[in-house]
C-alpha cells in the first residue's frame, strides 16, 4: 500500500555504458565511486548501486575490481549506505559467468536481470539454485524487470517454487537503453496494471529529463526510487546536473514535498529483510 513503508533512494551513478566524454562527473576509479557514495549519501541516498570498468572505462564483471569497489566506499561511508552490485551482461557475458562473479564477491546486494539470467526455460533451474545460494549467504537480489510479462514470468516461476524468496525485491525499467530515450510517468502503469502480479517490494528507474516525476509517481504509490547519471543527466527542469547527488537531491526535495519519509540504509535493510 502507499506510504506504507518509507522510500528509499538509490543512486546508479555510472552504469555500462557511459564514460566521462558523457559527463565528466560520472565516477569510474574505485575512489571516485567512494566520492559520489559519500555525496550521495549527504544528498538523501540510502543505496548505492555499482558498476565497475576495466583500464579501459569499458563495462567489467570481476571479483577483484568489485573487491577494490567496495572497500573504497566502505572507507567512505561505511554501512550507511546499502551497497548493491550489478551482474548486467551488456551483451559481453554468459549467465554463468554472470552468476559466477556474484558467488565471488558476495556482495550485500545484487541486481539480476531475468532476461540475461533466465533466456529460455532451460535456465530455470540454474537461476533457481543460484538464487538459494544467495539466500543462503545473505546476499539480497533484486530482480530487473523490463516487462510486466517479464513480472508475471517471475510470478510464475515463483508459483512453481523456484524462486526461494517470499518477496523478492523489483526493479521496474521505464524504457530502454536507447538514445534519446525519455520515460515518463504513465509508463509505470503496465506494471500495477489489474491481473499483473504484484510485488510487495519494488524499485522503479527511468531515463531521461522525467525521471525525477518517474519516481516520484513510484514513491507515491508505494514504491522505491533508482536517480543517477546511468539513466540520466539532468534535472527536472533541463539544466544539466552537476553531478550524481544533484539527482539524489532533487528526488529527495520532490518525495519530501509530497509529504513522502524517506528510508535510510538500515530501514531498507530492514524492509528487506521482512520481504
Amino acid at each position: 500500500m502507499p506510504y506504507q513503508n518509507r522510500v528509499a533512494i538509490a543512486v546508479a551513478p555510472n552504469g555500462g555504458r557511459r564514460t566521462k566524454a558523457d559527463h565528466p562527473a560520472l565516477p569510474i576509479t574505485p575512489d571516485e565511486l567512494a566520492d559520489v557514495a559519500a555525496a550521495s549519501f549527504e544528498a538523501g541516498a540510502a543505496m548505492i548501486h555499482v558498476h565497475v570498468r576495466d583500464r579501459d572505462a569499458r563495462h567489467l564483471l570481476d571479483a577483484e575490481a568489485y573487491q577494490a569497489a567496495t572497500a573504497a566506499i566502505r572507507t567512505s561511508v561505511g554501512d550507511r549506505l546499502v551497497l548493491q552490485i550489478t551482474s548486467e551482461a551488456l551483451g559481453i557475458y554468459r549467465p554463468e559467468e554472470q552468476m559466477r562473479v556474484v558467488l565471488e564477491v558476495r556482495p550485500e546486494a545484487v541486481s539480476l536481470a531475468l532476461r540475461e539470467l533466465v533466456p529460455d526455460p532451460t535456465r530455470e533451474a540454474a537461476f533457481a539454485a543460484f538464487l538459494e545460494t544467495l539466500r543462503r549467504e545473505k546476499v539480497t537480489p533484486q530482480i530487473i524487470l523490463y516487462t510486466p510479462e517479464e513480472a508475471t514470468y517471475l510470478a510464475a516461476l515463483a508459483g512453481r517454487g523456484l524462486i526461494p524468496f517470499d518477496n523478492l525485491p523489483v526493479l521496474y525499467v521505464l524504457g530502454r537503453y536507447t538514445v534519446g530515450q525519455t520515460s515518463r510517468p504513465t509508463d509505470l502503469l503496465p506494471f500495477l496494471a489489474p491481473g499483473i502480479a504484484a510485488a510487495s517490494h519494488w524499485m522503479v528507474c527511468a531515463f531521461g529529463s522525467q525521471e525525477t516525476a518517474c519516481v516520484t509517481t513510484a514513491a507515491l504509490l508505494g514504491g522505491h526510487a533508482r536517480v543517477g547519471l546511468e539513466n540520466n543527466l539532468f534535472l527536472p527542469g533541463g539544466a544539466l546536473a552537476s553531478g550524481n547527488q544533484d539527482l539524489v537531491a532533487a528526488t529527495r526535495r520532490a518525495v519530501e514535498a509530497c509529504g513522502v519519509t524517506l528510508a535510510d540504509a538500515d530501514a531498507l535493510r530492514r524492509q528487506w529483510a521482512a520481504a
